[in-house]
């Protein structure tokens, strides 16, 4: 587990030290630039559907690094294909603004019971809690608020987004991305994917639902 949370602590670095050369965006001229992405993320950031990610409040640096690497490859995503191509880093940059300085809607949390690998049944909610503030140390995974906030507003100046109020399905969905490896842009010390290789589905489905009602 120490070796989990010192590469979580590597990862910070690294990531705060590659945004340092980004120049803030303008999040004014964003708002026009962003009119392609308002079909899927919403004219606010806030998505309609859970099949895409909300993007408002996320943070600018971690906004504009996934756009980057889905500019440049290292992030697939098919909806997104050949979107970017034509924008410049500046262009980048205004939307990340943009859509960081927007406000997420909450997507609120379920009650539900899950089961756990050894057949029992849990509380869902409680067990996506645990895992949120204290990891799970008999599998070696630390707490995701080490890095994303004890609120789930993630880090800003370091590139980790927030959590709080995203849809359960879409960070369900990136958590076994990160797990299975299909998902592999989160650097060197592969830092998500070290941790999804430790949970189970069923503590990836509660740890996704809690962050979706986690608030302030």
């Amino acid at each position: 587990m120490n070796s989990i949370i010192k590469k979580a602590a590597l990862a910070l670095g690294m990531v705060a030290f590659a945004q340092v050369g980004y120049a803030a965006g303008d999040a004014s001229a964003g708002q026009t630039k962003a009119a392609m992405c308002v079909a899927c993320h919403g004219a606010d950031g806030n998505s309609p559907a859970p099949t895409f990610p909300k993007l408002a409040g996320l943070g600018e640096k971690y906004l504009l690094k996934q756009m980057h690497d889905v500019k440049n490859g290292d992030r697939v995503v098919p909806e997104m294909t050949g979107m970017l191509d034509n924008m410049n880093d500046q262009d980048l940059e205004d939307i990340a603004a943009f859509f960081a300085s927007q406000n997420i809607q909450i997507s609120g949390s379920e009650a539900f019971s899950v089961m756990l690998n050894n057949g029992d049944n849990v509380d869902g909610l409680e067990l996506g809690r645990k895992i949120y503030r204290a990891g799970n140390a008999s599998s070696g995974v630390p707490a995701c608020m080490g890095c994303h906030s004890p609120t789930g507003q993630g880090n800003a100046p370091a590139g980790y987004p927030r959590l709080s109020g995203q849809y359960a399905e879409y960070v369900e969905k990136q958590l076994k991305a990160f797990r299975t490896g299909t998902r592999a842009n989160d650097g060197d010390a592969r830092t998500m994917r070290t941790v999804a290789r430790q949970l189970s589905d069923a503590e990836i489905k509660a740890v996704a639902n809690y962050v979706a009602g986690l608030t302030e």
